[in-house]
């Protein structure tokens, strides 16, 4: 019996797999997900996780059609925010 799931995507990526979709290395995921400034993380079984909708989401933030494009969210640097970028003012 052929399996109803092969061909589809993974549901659930990995941190290596979650960064490589991104364009950006292990390591900087690493940094956002430290900060609070990455995309909504799961933990199972002590893995991290992501959802390929979470990745596309938190990459839609900073999504501009132009560099005078002021309309779009921010996406922040992996780094801790200053109150000012977490709204604490």
């Amino acid at each position: 019996m052929p399996n109803p799931l092969a061909g589809l995507p993974p549901r659930l990526l990995r941190t290596k797999e979650a960064a490589r979709f991104l364009g950006i290395s292990i390591r900087t995921l690493e940094k956002h997900r430290t900060y609070g400034t990455g995309p909504t993380y799961r933990k199972v079984g002590g893995r991290v996780l992501y959802t390929v909708r979470d990745l596309e989401d938190w990459s839609a933030v900073g999504e501009r059609k132009s560099t005078r494009d002021k309309t779009a969210g921010t996406v922040f640097p992996a780094r801790p925010l200053t109150p000012e970028e977490r709204g604490d003012c």
